[in-house]
């Protein structure tokens, strides 16, 4: 028997393996993607903050500013645009928006960040700008997590079901 056909079978038996563990993988890594995502899992997109007339006075007389929640979350890529309805300017940390203007800042890069904001009644505003889960980053998990599953699903099946019966029974009968 050459070598070639003694390795036919544990080669036949890696393929079905590593089919199995690459399908068994994916649908376990999109299940959970699926389970977990959060609203930054997606493309860049342009979000708009709209200051409405008469926010600068609502502020000055100690109001609070309904339209913002204390924190948002970004990914990179997005483009904040501050759109100055009021007859006051207003700035978000380097953002200067004039009455009647917009003002726009892009994120580029992963930060956690607090800007005063004078068109929020607590003064300032936090920005978390985070990484976009994409397809790409997706394939990336699938191709680390199914090699690694498929040589230990390999590794149990010889434990396991071993592929020379003949030569495992002959090994157990030597035991006694």
């Amino acid at each position: 028997m050459s070598s070639g056909s003694k390795l036919l079978p544990y080669l036949k038996r890696l393929a079905v393996v590593a089919f199995i563990s690459l399908v068994f993988a994916a649908l376990f890594n999109e299940a959970t993607y699926l389970l977990l995502r959060e609203p930054n899992d997606r493309a860049p997109k342009t979000i708009q903050i709209v200051i409405p007339p008469g926010t600068a006075e609502l502020i000055k007389a100690g109001g609070e500013t309904p339209f913002l929640p204390d924190e948002m979350v970004f990914v990179i890529g997005d483009v904040l645009e501050v759109v100055n309805q009021d007859t006051v300017s207003h700035q978000l940390g380097p953002i200067w928006v004039p009455a009647g203007s917009t003002g726009s800042l892009v994120m580029n890069q992963v930060e956690r960040v607090r800007y005063s904001c004078s068109f929020q009644s607590q003064q300032f505003l936090g920005l978390d700008i985070r990484q976009p889960v994409t397809i790409s980053t997706r394939l990336t998990a699938l191709l680390l997590t199914a090699p690694t599953l498929g040589a230990l699903l390999f590794i149990f099946s010889l434990a396991a079901y071993p592929l020379d019966k003949k030569k495992a029974s002959r090994g157990a009968g030597k035991t006694a």
